[in-house]
């Protein structure tokens, strides 16, 4: 089994105040756990640029060449009170696009077995024509539609563990019934979506919010009694995790207290349900996660599961 891991410089580039959580350390902690001898197995790849042509697979192209026009060449521009943007931000961006869509293209060519894309500012939250919550293009989501249009997916699922409802992938997925979207998430939080009701209009939304202090036994029911079962009906040619680790229990912006190896526990669920129903297709995007030592402990279990190792 390879694992490919997919990173670029340039995502240290996008600035962002001081104070703010999606900061660049973040990165630099994900580097430092995978930097470690247990990953040397890894092949690892450059994220090229993406193009704005995969960008509005997503996206109003109204809202893409607005945000293009707003990028600053000097100091910081603010979309809303938690989003801006750093003369370093749009490279980051268009190759955190680039790199989701170069790991799924790896995956699915059959090269290797499966992907995580280390690569900031998150996505998803940016819904079809807003930024919003520190995203600003969604990569999961342009993966997924991707390998629907190159490689003829016919059904295609994001499933997401960010403590934050994406509700920018839920808005662009709702009326698609090509595609299915799951997400655990704390509630009440940010952005105040994703209750149970929220369901699509064909079904394939599959939202299981969860309490403040619900923790890892109440995580994992979440999954087996509702994410997998809904997911194993669906049986998904490709899955695209939107894998944000600010669940853990150090992270300053959320109440749910898992611990790294939940994280480990639920990407081998879900590689077992891709290997029934996916041909073991697995693209993993980074997304929240804003304790360093937290991230750095649940991005190491992350990825030590889709290695196939069983720590």
């Amino acid at each position: 089994m390879t694992t490919l891991l997919v990173t670029h410089p340039s995502t240290l580039n996008h600035l962002t105040p001081p104070g703010h959580p999606e900061r660049p350390d973040r990165i630099r902690a994900v580097d430092e756990i995978l930097g470690e001898s247990r990953f040397d197995p890894l092949v690892r790849e450059l994220a090229p640029e993406g193009s704005l042509d995969l960008v509005r697979l997503c996206h109003d192209e109204h809202y893409v060449d607005e945000l293009h026009r707003a990028a600053p060449s000097s100091g910081l521009v603010y979309l809303d009170g938690d989003t801006s943007m750093s003369p370093g931000t749009w490279e980051a961006v268009m190759r955190g696009v680039g790199g989701a869509v170069a790991a799924t293209d790896s995956i699915m060519s059959g090269t290797h077995n499966n992907a995580f894309v280390a690569m900031r500012p998150p996505g998803h939250h940016a819904e079809t024509n807003r930024p919003m919550g520190f995203c600003l293009f969604d990569h999961a989501a342009i993966a997924a539609r991707h390998a629907q249009r190159k490689y003829g997916i016919g059904r295609a699922a994001v499933v997401d563990f960010d403590v934050h409802h994406g509700n920018g992938t839920q808005d662009i997925f709702w009326a698609d019934k090509s595609v299915m979207y799951c997400s655990t998430h704390q509630m009440p939080l940010f952005p105040g979506t994703g209750a149970t009701g929220e369901r699509g209009e064909h079904d394939n939304i599959v939202n299981a919010p969860l309490a403040p202090e619900d923790g890892s036994a109440k995580f994992r029911a979440a999954f087996e009694n509702t994410i997998l079962p809904n997911l194993s009906k669906f049986s998904p040619e490709l899955i695209i995790i939107s894998a944000g680790f600010d669940a853990h229990h150090r992270d300053p912006l959320a109440s749910l207290n898992l611990k790294a190896e939940d994280f480990g526990w639920v990407t081998r669920k879900l590689m077992d349900l891709a290997d029934r129903t996916a041909g073991g297709r697995i693209v993993s995007v980074l997304e929240g996660g804003y304790d360093l030592q937290g991230l750095k402990e649940s991005v190491a279990a992350h990825v030590s599961a889709l290695m196939g190792s069983a720590s």
